[in-house]
């Protein structure tokens, strides 16, 4: 199945732009040394993209990761396909306690209102999901980090008997390592994504559906009890996968979702209609997802709203019109061409629809060769800014956790809490309609380990390229601050120490990358009031290609 979708996505348009014009819109585990960082100013959204021709890489598919053995002899099974959602839900207990629990103190540089005040009034109406995919849960297999599955075979080159080989191993990043549990740990760690979710101020997770059996459903319907066991006002929109689900059949599908809706923690809108969002909707046609939901009210009694989700969005919007709730679209991963996104809002809310906006950090995918360059964090805060000034509805993070595409919000090794700490800000400027105070300094810094020119030396064939319309590639550091008041950022990129002037709120500076450490620090009266460091070294050559941005905050150890 993973292998349909991912070979149907390396057949798009260039990037995921559904458009045929142009859109204005080591892998090993590491304790490396600390101490580092940049200066500048911000030119964050000021290089010009040039276009790129190497067509043959974006079309090449990408390989399906086997996955891991069945579980050891401490995991509890999944439950079966005849089990109702009152059996799983009464093996997951429900954590009453855990309700309104925030993040530590200090995290961020402002106070995070708590998920009831996110999901009351009007800042109740602006929602906020993930797009949660079911391949890569906080572990596979219930190992020590040092031994998992990621890292003997996802992060490894050689990993799964060397089928990743060319490309260098199948991923870069992976999820925050986990200790390993007893009893029901699948549960368990789906457990902790919801509360890590809903704690950043998230409302659902979109969850795709790759298969209808199989290991990615039981995850899908273990989630679905987590979800609701954590906290019964967190909510996951059904989105099947249409790029790997094959049945020509409406009525199969029907019964899945049917399936799956009927857990509470299913979405649905206030009137009581089950939410359907699928990717890819247009590989079947509008005739075909109308029998769909009449399937649903018939044979389920499920009353459904649809939401599709295009990859063009231009072609197929006037088709699905009469049938449709609202509408969404994947996106693009570079921070240029990203101005098209106004006039979609516009036309979804002429036609009387609802608008899921994505917002994305980036994408590279060793696997396709191919990458977007996200210009640090400049592709989190333009597609954050267009959720926030066109007026979007409803936002999907793209992605939650698809390491494999290099998308992941999630808590990562690479990138700690960083993209979601940040998207928890713009996340409070989405729902509450102005910028939170900043009560705290806070610096997050991003930077790749390597030039974006560097050959890898492990022997990889297969090299990522930009892909056709996205920014040119750069070298850079970037500073981004959050400043209760003016005050000196002294960075250290390397061998070059500097520094800048930065003022009260959010400020963001850009430096050239160089080899060795970065790190920064805010001086106020000559006294250190914040500081962070990369945990990673930059250096000139790296065994594999790796071309995402790595992430740090001074707001978390």
């Amino acid at each position: 199945m993973r292998a349909n979708r991912r070979a149907q996505r390396a057949a798009r348009p260039s990037s995921h732009r559904r458009r045929t014009r142009f859109r204005g819109r080591r892998p090993i585990l590491v304790l490396l040394i600390s101490a580092f960082l940049l200066v500048g100013v911000c030119a964050a959204t000021g290089i010009a993209w040039d276009p790129f021709t190497a067509e043959a890489h974006q079309e090449r598919s990408a390989p399906a990761p086997a996955g891991p053995p069945p579980a050891g002899p401490t995991a509890t099974p999944a439950p079966s396909r005849s089990a109702g959602p009152e059996a799983t839900d009464e093996a997951v207990p429900r954590e009453e306690a855990d309700q309104g629990a925030q993040r530590p103190t200090g995290a961020l540089p402002f106070d995070l209102p708590a998920p009831a005040v996110l999901r009351s009034g009007s800042a109740g109406r602006k929602l906020v999901f993930a797009h949660y995919f079911t391949p890569y849960p906080l572990s596979l297999d219930n190992a020590s980090a040092d031994v998992d599955y990621y890292t003997r075979n996802y992060l490894d080159p050689a990993g799964e008997n060397g089928k990743h080989q060319r490309y260098g191993g199948l991923l870069r990043d992976r999820p925050l390592p986990v200790t390993p549990g007893s009893g029901d740990w699948e549960s368990a760690n789906l457990r902790q994504e919801v509360r890590t979710a809903r704690d950043a101020g998230i409302d659902g997770f979109t969850l795709d559906l790759l298969s209808l059996s199989g290991s990615n459903w039981d995850r899908a319907r273990l989630l679905m009890s987590a979800a609701h066991a954590v906290d019964p006002a967190f909510k996951v929109m059904l989105m099947p996968d249409m790029t790997a689900l094959t049945s020509e059949d409406p009525a199969v599908l029907a019964d899945a979702l049917a399936a799956l809706g009927a857990y509470p923690a299913a979405h649905r809108l206030a009137d009581g209609r089950l939410v359907v969002s699928p990717f890819k909707a247009e590989a079947r046609s509008a005739d075909w997802w109308s029998r769909v939901l009449e399937c649903l009210k018939t044979r389920h009694g499920i009353r459904a709203a649809l939401v599709p989700l295009f990859l063009d969005f231009d072609a197929n919007h006037a088709a699905f019109a009469p049938i449709s709730y609202g509408f969404s679209e994947w996106g693009t991963r570079s921070y240029v061409g990203q101005e098209g996104a106004t006039a979609d809002v516009r036309r979804a809310h002429a036609a009387g629809k609802v608008w899921m906006q994505p917002v994305s950090v980036q994408d590279s995918r060793p696997n396709q060769g191919v990458y977007d360059e996200a210009g640090n964090t400049a592709t989190l805060r333009a597609t954050w800014a267009h959720a926030i000034d066109d007026g979007a509805d409803w936002v999907q993070l793209t992605t939650w956790n698809d390491y494999s595409e290099g998308t992941q919000f999630a808590p990562s090794l690479h990138n700690g809490y960083t993209y979601l700490d940040l998207s928890s800000y713009y996340l409070t400027r989405f729902k509450t309609g102005s910028p939170p105070p900043i009560v705290r300094d806070t610096l997050y810094l991003t930077a790749r380990t390597q030039f974006t020119a560097a050959g890898p030396t492990g022997g990889q064939s297969l090299l990522m390229s930009p892909r056709k319309g996205s920014a040119a590639p750069r070298d850079t550091v970037e500073v981004l601050s959050f400043l209760t008041e003016p005050a000196t950022v002294r960075t250290t990129v390397g061998s070059v120490q500097d520094a800048h002037e930065a003022p009260a709120g959010l400020h963001c500076a850009l430096l050239p990358l160089r080899p060795g450490t970065l790190s920064a620090r805010v001086l106020r009266d000559g006294r250190a009031a914040a500081e962070v460091a990369l945990p990673y070294r930059v250096g000139r050559s790296a065994r594999v290609q790796d071309l995402q941005y790595y992430g740090a905050t001074s707001g978390r150890k």
